[in-house]
């Protein structure tokens, strides 16, 4: 090609092939260049049909229209237009500025597109075959959009500056050579990333990137079962929501909202870990039926999330560990059935307002749901749970919630507190049950009086003493404190002495546990 030849308004450059001479053309017009031969099969840029000279432009002469292009036509805006063209050659853009507008529908390329550093307008390309995309901080004032492309050998948006948009809905990515199929670490979004329907063979990885609307991955089916995560995106920030939720498919408008009747609905699948560790959610994120297929080494990791609502109502994972640690969320979402079994829960200052189940969720299962967080005996889910149970006028249940606390608490004390632990549940429920106390003794003292009523009671003194009350005498026994000047005025033997002694005893457990429980109320109010 002749240098400077771009600059020349009416001349085209000598060693254009007619296919590139057309193209030019074509750009000055701001016209669309479509080569489609009309036939579905043939046009199908990931088929198997070769396209000849007749449908190929040189990648060189593509660079040369976008970074030194000629002037558009009177009264038109030069624009690159492609539609079912073959791009030979490395098309390679790097630290470059391109002003005009570009659009790619159902082309294919032969080698790899590479963008770092280049500077764009918007950028659209739909349906393309790539065998890879090196777009590493890249900057595009407006949209990059990149639906149903298919990519041999990944894409790599690391540090990169969308405008606006970004779009990947129904792409196919397949990894690069480190296993990664998107590298997006750090890139900036302004609006929304929709990558609904995507298909991700490999790690896509979203570490530190921010999105300043909503993050949709609805539909969408992300596979790297043998690696550690198929989505590693620790310290994502979304100024709005993370969609992890269902797609209508084969209806775009259908996406996020009830489907008509027939729609085949898609939900969003993950084979391999998730990691989301410290992420910043602005309004929610929504696991809606979300499907994870972990191993035993991998995990669902929400640790350290902040967000007003956690929407936890996918399909509860068979294998592998979900980890809120350190989570912090206003409204809990959520389902029964979505919880892994025992151990592999982990929820350790996992801090939630309030509890909005979907179904049916007893308090029962609930308290198998914190008893599933801790293997080991941790008081703080079981305090915050009956915590948000408090707040919201639930009293009951909270009380039996920190029973169960106690009674999980008790399977780690030694034989002797485990006995006085199995007293106290038995006399008055810690001190929760606070009335089991009064019936006890009334109990005891009925017990007593009929007791006691039976026996010798010779005077300590002869001389002046009260006059003999059975149900005085039982209830003296039974009340520690109080004095009511019966037990030292009479003389017991045998077995009425060590009734006597039982009949005290049982008064100090009492006395005790009731006395347990309401410092555990008043500490807690």
């Amino acid at each position: 090609m002749t240098e400077g030849a771009g600059g020349d308004a009416g001349d085209l450059p000598e060693d254009l092939t007619a296919t590139e001479a057309g193209m030019w053309q074509a750009f000055r017009n701001g016209s669309t260049y479509d080569l489609s031969g009309g036939d579905p099969v043939v046009d199908d840029p990931h088929g198997g049909h070769p396209w000849g000279p007749e449908r190929s432009v040189r990648a060189r002469a593509v660079c040369w229209l976008l970074l030194d292009g000629p002037p558009a036509l009177a009264g038109r805006v030069s624009a690159l237009k492609l539609a079912g063209v073959r791009i030979t050659g490395t098309l390679e853009l790097a630290g470059g500025t391109v002003t005009p507008y570009v659009e790619m529908r159902d082309c294919r390329f032969d080698d790899q597109v590479l963008l770092p550093e280049a500077r764009f307008t918007t950028v659209r390309m739909v349906n393309c075959a790539l065998p890879r995309l090196e777009a590493a901080r890249v900057t595009t004032e407006g949209d990059l959009h990149l639906p149903r492309c298919r990519f041999q050998n990944g894409v790599r948006l690391t540090d990169a500056h969308i405008g606006t948009d970004l779009l990947l809905n129904q792409a196919v990515v397949h990894p690069d050579r480190s296993g990664r199929s998107i590298a997006a670490d750090g890139m900036s979004v302004g609006q929304d990333l929709q990558a609904e329907l995507l298909e991700s063979h490999g790690e896509l990885s979203l570490r530190g990137a921010q999105v300043g609307g909503s993050l949709s991955l609805r539909g969408a089916k992300l596979a790297n079962p043998y690696a550690r995560l198929a989505l590693n995106a620790p310290q994502l920030t979304v100024e709005r929501t993370l969609y992890l939720t269902p797609a209508g498919v084969g209806n775009p408008l259908l996406s996020g909202t009830t489907p008509a009747r027939g729609t085949r609905i898609q939900r969003f699948e993950c084979q391999g870990g998730v990691r989301l560790d410290d992420g910043r959610f602005g309004d929610a994120v929504d696991l809606e039926r979300a499907r994870f297929v972990l191993t035993d080494d991998q995990d669902l990791s929400l640790r350290r999330v902040q967000t007003p609502e956690l929407r936890f109502l996918g399909e509860g994972p068979q294998r592998g560990q979900v980890k809120l640690s350190g989570a912090r969320v206003v409204n809990l979402v959520d389902r029964a059935g979505s919880w892994p079994g025992p151990g592999n829960l982990h929820m350790g200052g996992f801090a939630y307002e309030s509890l909005v189940p979907r179904g049916p969720f007893p308090l029962t299962r609930r308290l198998d749901w914190v008893a599933a967080a801790t293997a080991e005996y941790n008081p703080e889910p079981y305090e915050r749970l009956a915590s948000v149970l408090r707040a919201a006028g639930e009293d009951e249940d909270a009380r039996e919630v920190l029973l169960a606390k106690q009674r999980r608490r008790r399977e780690t004390l030694p034989p002797a507190g485990k006995v006085w632990g199995f007293v106290q549940d038995w006399a008055v429920a810690y001190g929760y049950r606070p009335g089991r106390a009064a019936v006890w003794m009334a109990v005891l003292w009925a017990a007593g009086t009929l007791a006691f009523a039976h026996a010798g009671h010779p005077p300590v003194d002869s001389g002046e003493h009260p006059s003999w009350s059975p149900a005085l005498f039982t209830l003296d026994l039974l009340l520690p404190v109080i004095d009511l000047g019966q037990v030292g005025q009479w003389q017991l033997s045998g077995g009425w002495q060590w009734l006597s002694a039982a009949m005290i005893i049982m008064g100090w457990i009492l006395a005790t546990t009731v006395a347990a429980g309401a410092t555990r109320l008043l500490r807690r109010s």
